[in-house]
């Protein structure tokens, strides 16, 4: 709780120890949050966390926490103790994602790999939906966060990736879905691309990832009256 006496936030990011992820994290408790900072790695959630803690300006707390996403007791778990130790959530980021599958083709890929990349990139966030809406609808304030891709939107899908290009387009899916079954909660559900960034899997040469991580940061933090359903990136809609 900070000195007026409100309580901070409290935030999950998945896949958070590196990349967007992580510069999301950094920049909630920049703004107060409380987050916790999710990652399969727990020596690298403690690591990441630990570093973000001692970033200068950060007003808020960042607290590791072991997850993946695909293992749906290990999720379930996590949800019971948020349950326990906040009560609620504000916001789910579900940042965790797999398999930029650039040298792949449709036509020729292995399904398994498929598969593989439809448990993150769709189930895992799906399972975490289904986990945390019931400390979402405690919110006074609640949001979910799909990071997405443009490659998975349709209007402008071709060939190539095909793994990670469908795993986002049902993702967006998700998101729609998600939308408009919680919109008289007062949930708001969005889609968001960060866009091409300077990351492990987005290779050199992207965008600096404080603006990627900008664009999640956006979503996570509209005003009540702010859009849901949508599909985003730097606050611009994106066809679907």
């Amino acid at each position: 709780m900070d000195t007026t006496g409100i309580p901070a936030p409290i935030s999950l990011v998945t896949g958070a120890n590196r990349g967007i992820g992580r510069e999301t994290a950094r920049q909630l408790a920049e703004l107060g949050h409380t987050v916790l900072l999710c990652a399969r790695d727990p020596k690298a959630a403690e690591g990441a966390a630990a570093d973000l803690s001692r970033s200068p300006g950060g007003r808020g707390t960042v607290l590791p926490r072991t997850l993946d996403v695909t293992d749906a007791a290990g999720v379930r778990e996590l949800a019971r103790s948020v349950e326990a130790e906040f009560g609620r959530l504000d916001v789910l980021i579900n940042n965790a994602a797999t398999n930029y599958d650039t040298g792949r083709r449709a036509v020729s890929v292995d399904l398994d790999e498929v598969r593989r990349t439809m448990e993150t990139n769709l189930y895992g966030a799906w399972q975490m939906a289904q986990a945390f809406v019931p400390l979402l609808r405690r919110s006074a304030h609640p949001r979910i966060v799909n990071v997405s891709s443009e490659s998975g939107s349709l209007t402008s899908m071709g060939g190539g990736t095909p793994s990670y290009s469908v795993s986002k387009a049902a993702l967006n899916a998700l998101t729609r879905t998600l939308a408009g079954e919680l919109r008289t909660d007062g949930v708001l559900v969005n889609a968001v691309c960060p866009g091409w960034v300077a990351t492990d899997m987005g290779g050199a040469g992207g965008a600096p990832v404080a603006t990627g991580a900008a664009s999640v940061l956006w979503a996570a933090t509209l005003p009540d009256n702010g859009p849901t359903g949508g599909f985003f990136r730097h606050g611009r809609p994106l066809a679907w």
